[in-house]
């Protein structure tokens, strides 16, 4: 399987306080390697590349061993708006006052609803 994966700038890069690779993702998560980059390639997580290595998921992804709850509709509609992988981290986790907070963390605390709403938003 072939995983095309962004390269990301430096800026967007410290907006992620902790980032994991794909086989820490896949430990937490109790799946293969395989099953995870299978996540990856279906827009339910976001990886981008951190200098050289392979793909690097934010830590706040992840809600136990599962991924958060609201995280894959939203980089669903983010996608249809036209937002590549590294725009879309970048909006996720750039804090806006009228949240307030960034939409990631409006998405941890339940407010995806209200997050994929400002997403679609963004597509018009």
């Amino acid at each position: 399987m072939t995983l095309s994966v962004a390269q990301i700038d430096r800026e967007t890069d410290q907006l992620v306080e902790e980032w994991l690779t794909l086989p820490e993702v896949a430990q937490r998560m109790q799946l293969s390697l395989g099953r995870t980059k299978q996540l990856l390639k279906d827009h339910k997580l976001l990886g981008v590349r951190r200098g050289s290595g392979g793909p690097h998921v934010p830590a706040v992804f992840l809600d136990g061993n599962e991924v958060m709850k609201g995280l894959p509709g939203t980089l669903t509609v983010l996608q249809d708006a036209g937002f590549d992988d590294v725009e879309a981290l970048r909006w996720l986790f750039t804090p806006d006052d009228s949240l307030p907070g960034s939409p990631i963390e409006a998405i941890r605390a339940g407010r995806h609803t209200e997050v994929k709403r400002r997403a679609q938003a963004l597509g018009f």
